[in-house]
């Protein structure tokens, strides 16, 4: 996998890239939170869920399906909750259901595991794309450390941060380019 810092990057990114306006930073947060959610299945080390299962790591959770449930889901409890700082729901279900289906498209990016099951449950074939740059990351925070890290850190800063930040940049010169003179 991707480590968390890759995961919670591109979510974030994304948030700001589709609710630009600074009043909807908590939905950044959503976003980046949303981006590492699929991660959670790793619980089923602890109770022997094989990897290569449906509910093991890289499975259901990382699937297509997965996303569109929790942007369903999620949404469902914004439109509820809804404020006067609730972004569309259109384009906040469309910011979820990305950042959770980013997490698969950079798992499948990495140069370990077993590949990502985008379309289970119907089909539980594993994908990896044939672009894989990205240093597979340790599961646990106690391996997380020495050569291995620094390899993943230097990998998702090549492939994802600096794109995330040009990215953030591009649009902060065209928005700013949009602006009326007088804004200046």
């Amino acid at each position: 996998m991707a480590s968390i810092i890759g995961h919670c990057a591109l979510g974030a990114t994304l948030g700001k890239l589709l609710l630009p306006e600074r009043c909807y930073w908590p939905y950044w947060l959503l976003a980046a939170a949303c981006a590492f959610l699929p991660d959670a299945d790793v619980i089923g080390f602890k109770f022997h869920v094989p990897y290569a299962s449906l509910w093991g790591h890289r499975g259901l959770s990382h699937s297509l399906l997965a996303a569109a449930v929790v942007a369903t889901a999620v949404t469902a409890v914004c439109r509820i909750r809804r404020t006067n700082t609730t972004p569309p729901l259109a384009r906040l279900w469309l910011l979820l259901f990305l950042a959770t289906a980013s997490h698969g498209v950079l798992d499948a990016m990495t140069t370990g595991g077993e590949g990502v099951a985008f379309f289970s449950p119907f089909d539980t074939e594993r994908y990896f794309f044939g672009l894989r740059p990205i240093a597979v990351s340790p599961i646990g925070v106690k391996k997380f450390v020495g050569e291995w890290a620094a390899r993943v850190l230097r990998s998702e800063l090549e492939w994802v941060l600096v794109p995330c930040a040009l990215l953030l940049l591009a649009q902060y010169y065209t928005l700013r380019l949009r602006r009326p003179a007088q804004a200046r």
